[in-house]
């Protein structure tokens, strides 16, 4: 249960599989509170109004845009951002190492974000079509390759998670 300390607040959550306790500001945005107070860099900023999808994270099991969450709300939660990803695996996982193999990244802004939500939607769904997984990653944005490389990893990655399990 959290408590509330003079104009801060504190939380406790797991972060990357690590338990924290914190003192926040009401009104910080869990990207920026990962950014700054928690040193984790992965989670880009782009829009702060939830339509470019660079700030995706995992938010108890579900990708969610952390621009629209404040850090208070995730008091008793469990957040995953891409480096506990990388970490998970030992190193990259199925869909960066797609990510890498079909050239589906170019500046990188928004792969973080496009990796976390295909990472919630393709672990947990047997066989996507491939109209799905455009679905999926209809809510980011990516000016550098067009999305068809993107599309491409994601299908690969969909057939060897499912071959995988």
């Amino acid at each position: 249960m959290s408590k509330i300390l003079g104009s801060k607040k504190s939380i406790s959550f797991t972060f990357n599989g690590t338990k924290v306790e914190k003192e926040v500001e009401p009104r910080i945005l869990l990207s920026d509170f990962i950014r700054d107070s928690l040193g984790k860099t992965g989670t880009h900023v782009g829009c702060e109004h939830g339509i470019c999808g660079a700030c995706t994270i995992h938010l108890n099991g579900r990708a969610v845009r952390s621009c629209l969450t404040l850090a208070v709300q995730v008091d008793n939660c469990e957040i995953h951002t891409i480096e506990f990803i990388s970490g998970k695996y030992n190193g990259l996982n199925i869909i960066q190492k797609n990510f890498k193999k079909y050239f589906a990244l170019q500046c990188g802004f928004c792969t973080p974000g496009i990796i976390m939500s295909l990472c919630d939607y393709l672990y947990r769904n047997n066989n996507p079509s491939e109209q799905e997984i455009k679905d999926v990653i209809s809510g980011h944005l990516c000016r550098c390759t067009g999305y068809s490389s993107i599309i491409k990893a994601a299908v690969e990655s969909a057939k060897e998670i499912n071959n995988a399990e």
